[in-house]
């Protein structure tokens, strides 16, 4: 059961159903992190706005869903886990690539770098090394796809701090975390 509040549409004020419709409109549905995320209208409109332009990017909605698969399951949060297996699954990624994201890497070599690099940003608390930087360009990535890479780490960070902190209900298909050996 959720710990912070899931703000329903039958409670939520005119500011909300607003940001509910906009939500809904783009997705076909509301997800409960984006109903916690509503107890706050400030803090849902700033989301959306991050998510928006880090959308926009130059990265593509796969690498963009692996990042999110590797993190989740770094950062041990079984919704974000979930939501972003089915979205992934929405965006191509199947099975396996969805497995070797959750263990920190990708069957695409270019993608692999992007998930590594993603994943140490978290475990180094954004102190990566000259050697990572210079394997993300050798790999291909421009300056300006390193900091979209380091944007989709923060914004990952909230959506898997909110979905933790608020234990908030699933409401995709169940993805079990895989607990450390």
């Amino acid at each position: 059961m959720a710990r912070i509040n899931i703000v329903t549409p039958e409670s939520a004020n005119a500011e909300q159903k607003a940001l509910y419709g906009a939500i809904h409109a783009k997705l076909g549905i509301v997800p409960n992190f984006l109903k916690v995320f509503a107890n706050s209208p400030a803090a849902l409109k700033a989301f959306l706005g991050l998510h928006g332009i880090a959308g926009d990017g130059s990265l593509d909605a796969q690498t963009r869903e692996r990042i999110a698969l590797a993190l989740a399951q770094q950062n041990s949060c079984e919704y974000c886990l979930s939501a972003h297996a089915a979205i992934g699954r929405k965006a191509g990624l199947n099975g396996a690539e969805i497995e070797a994201n959750r263990a920190g890497t990708s069957q695409d070599a270019k993608a692999a770098v992007a998930v590594k690099f993603a994943r140490s940003l978290v475990a180094n608390m954004g102190e990566i090394t000259t050697a990572e930087l210079i394997e993300m360009r050798d790999a291909g990535y421009s300056e300006s796809d390193i900091v979209e890479v380091i944007t989709h780490v923060g914004m990952n960070i909230l959506t898997n701090m909110l979905g933790k902190a608020g234990r908030v209900d699933i409401d995709f298909p169940k993805v079990e975390l895989k607990r450390a050996a």
